[in-house]
């Protein structure tokens, strides 16, 4: 999420704080991936988008759940109306896929080279990226979850 700068005659855009996009957050959005962890996330869905590991969006991303596929999925905390994710914490849990909530849909697209926001994405386990993975898998599965 960018907010315009109404000081600067070009239009200049400016980063919206970490602990601002979590305000605006939905109230299922937990657990909450703290900054450090986003940013990791982040990091790896640009290597995961590259490698082609990386489903995206909600038809994609339950459709390879109902399929069984392993890995973690990243659901944005600003969806509105909540109706179009509020299913996909249960459908994760069925699975035994972890999951965890970042503040902002226009991150996760922008993690994954598109300019066009995404509210949710599934990082699948592939060789090229398996170290960034393992290291984000752990930290989610460490979060305190509800699950």
């Amino acid at each position: 999420m960018l907010a315009v700068d109404s000081s600067a005659d070009n239009g200049a855009t400016v980063e919206v704080s970490y602990e601002t996009k979590a305000s605006l957050m939905i109230p299922i959005a937990k657990p909450l991936a703290p900054r450090k962890l986003a940013k990791r996330l982040y990091k790896c869905n640009k290597l995961a988008i590259q490698a082609k590991g990386v489903k995206r969006g909600t038809k994609e991303v339950a459709k390879a759940l109902r399929k069984g596929e392993k890995g973690y999925v990243v659901i944005a905390g600003d969806v509105s109306p909540i109706d179009v994710i509020s299913h996909f914490p249960v459908l994760c849990e069925e699975h035994k896929v972890p999951y965890c909530y970042v503040p902002c849909k226009s991150d996760i697209g922008s993690s994954l080279n598109s300019n066009t926001p995404c509210c949710i994405v599934m990082v699948l386990k592939k060789d090229e990226y398996k170290d960034k993975y393992k290291e984000c898998l752990k930290d989610i599965k460490a979060l305190p979850g509800i699950y």
